[in-house]
């Protein structure tokens, strides 16, 4: 039977609220996009699992069409949560999706109230769960009135299937819209998911601005840009890498020298600060203006190890920040 480490919330620093809200995320949370689907080792996606809880990561991120197959990653935390987690649900915040193609037809797509209600029950089904702590709407859906959409998120709130309400993949004029309809509807959005990363900054000219304004606060993913910003590929594509096996996300073309060049003088400025570049990476990103946590992906439990890291050392100096914008204004 599986015993969480007692240590897990030793470090109190290790959580921070979200926006204006009530609610304390883990500076670290965990996203289960790859390496937790039916094609994928259960034991090895388990034991990142077990491992994260163990390092007081309670914030887990699932989404409706995760897998491969779609759905299948939301099917294996369930088990899990039956299992190794089923005395530990208050302890955890568990949130889904849905915005993206998950079944044929018209309606398992986009942001229609049919279909983000219908998603929603679906994945309460396969997480084997009544209620999920959040819920967002996964991508913008401009043919869909933002009233439609927002709508439902309310009714999931009030129906009791959500506690809180999020949005991913929005930009700064489509979040304020949606902010605004959410404030008419008496539900606050929580938090707010977008791409951002040392080489990947567009949510820093408009949308961390307004989110901090509106007391939302941000969970970036893809933080490490799919793993350009760790040492993976200082020595060549590991087969077992994003680039190496599933080009999708990273293709081999996109590991130019350019790039290299600027993540290994990262590094260097890492290991003078005592940190693996991605705990650098990461700890650059919870400095940022709104964000409360940030969303990485793992494959093995060593790099959850390395990334919960980052919290040991989250102050930059004026020179170390001065020096890591000059490295990223040479891309």
């Amino acid at each position: 039977m599986y015993l969480p480490a007692a240590s897990r919330y030793a470090n109190p620093a290790f959580f921070r609220r979200c926006g204006r809200s009530g609610l304390k995320l883990p500076l670290i949370s965990l996203g289960l996009w790859h390496n937790f689907g039916g094609a994928d080792s259960y034991e090895n996606a388990r034991a990142i699992v077990r491992r994260a809880f163990d390092l007081g990561i309670t914030h887990f991120d699932l989404a409706n069409n995760y897998g491969p197959p779609p759905g299948s990653a939301e099917e294996n935390f369930g088990r899990m949560l039956r299992t190794d987690l089923v005395h530990h649900r208050d302890e955890l915040v568990i949130s889904t999706k849905a915005g993206y193609d998950m079944w044929p037809g018209p309606y398992g797509d986009f942001g229609s109230r049919k279909y983000l209600l219908a998603s929603l029950d679906q994945s309460l089904r396969r997480l084997g769960l009544d209620y999920v702590d959040i819920f967002y709407h996964h991508r913008p859906d401009n043919e869909t009135p933002v009233e439609e959409t927002m709508g439902a998120l309310a009714q999931a709130v009030r129906s009791g299937k959500a506690l809180y309400i999020g949005l991913s993949n929005y930009d700064h004029e489509q979040t304020a819209r949606a902010l605004t309809v959410l404030r008419g509807l008496g539900v606050p959005c929580l938090i707010h998911q977008p791409r951002f990363s040392m080489l990947d900054r567009w949510p820093e000219a408009k949308l961390l601005p307004l989110l901090e304004k509106e007391g939302v606060g941000c969970i970036p993913f893809s933080p490490l840009a799919k793993g350009l910003l760790t040492n993976r590929y200082f020595q060549g594509i590991p087969a077992d890498s994003r680039a190496g096996h599933d080009p999708r996300f990273l293709r081999p073309e996109h590991v130019t020298d350019a790039v290299l060049a600027r993540t290994r003088k990262l590094d260097a400025l890492a290991q003078a600060r005592g940190q693996t570049l991605a705990q650098m990476a990461l700890a650059w990103l919870l400095g940022r203006p709104a964000v409360t946590t940030v969303l990485i992906g793992a494959s093995k439990p060593s790099q959850v190890e390395d990334c919960a890291g980052a919290g040991a050392n989250l102050t930059f100096t004026t020179g170390e920040l001065a020096a890591i914008e000059q490295v990223l204004a040479t891309g």
